[in-house]
């Protein structure tokens, strides 16, 4: 089986040990390396490449979100993961607009960090889940995003709530019998016809306008 490589990213060495030590007991996920500061994730995302990252958001020197938006500079294809004490709405809000790949919080139980590190690695959405309703009550439905719903054509509308659901896009193209390369294209128009950057805040959108999946 091969190994996602993880890098841990936070300036407190016991939190880096004990998630460390948490990875390890998981047979398809590594630890590759781990740093103290955003200048070292930086240096040490690009000299190994890890498939994740786990960054902590609030550090000394440069902060989660310099870092990320740093590491996307870079072009690190890496899935960026937010990891936090803060469950501010805004921490939260801006962390997504600097395109992170979701945000979890320091708190959450084991069986849960894992599910939803091995759920970002199939390119799914991980947001822990008391941060749901702070992100609902942060956008606020409109008149002119209710219409939008009117615009959407049925694939395109599917495709929405198989990303509500938290699909990946393999998981979308076999439950629609079509290529992820197709789905990658309806995304990709479903985005920009919502005005939204991200899978994470179509998802929200979904939520927000009780667009079941």
């Amino acid at each position: 089986m091969k190994q996602a490589t993880i890098l841990l990213v936070d300036d407190h060495p016991l939190l880096r040990k004990g998630v460390a030590q948490l990875i390890a007991l998981e047979d398809n996920l590594s630890v590759i390396a781990e740093a103290s500061s955003g200048e070292e994730a930086i240096t040490l995302a690009i000299k190994h490449q890890p498939d994740l990252i786990l960054l902590d958001l609030n550090m000394k020197g440069l902060s989660g979100i310099d870092t990320l938006t740093a590491l996307k500079r870079a072009e690190i294809r890496s899935k960026i993961v937010i990891f936090s004490v803060s469950d501010s709405e805004s921490d939260v809000l801006q962390a997504l607009k600097f395109n992170a790949d979701g945000y979890l919080l320091k708190d959450s139980e084991p069986e849960e960090l894992i599910d939803k590190i091995n759920l970002a690695l199939q390119d799914e959405l991980v947001i822990s889940s008391p941060l749901a309703p702070i992100l609902a009550r942060s956008l606020r439905p409109s008149t002119q995003k209710a219409s939008i719903i009117d615009t959407l054509t049925s694939r395109e509308l599917e495709n929405l709530k198989l990303i509500a659901g938290g699909k990946s896009n393999k998981d979308i193209a076999n439950k629609l019998g079509i290529t992820e390369a197709t789905v990658k294209v309806h995304v990709k128009n479903l985005l920009k016809k919502l005005g939204v950057k991200s899978r994470v805040e179509a998802a929200i959108w979904a939520v927000e306008h009780n667009i079941s999946h």
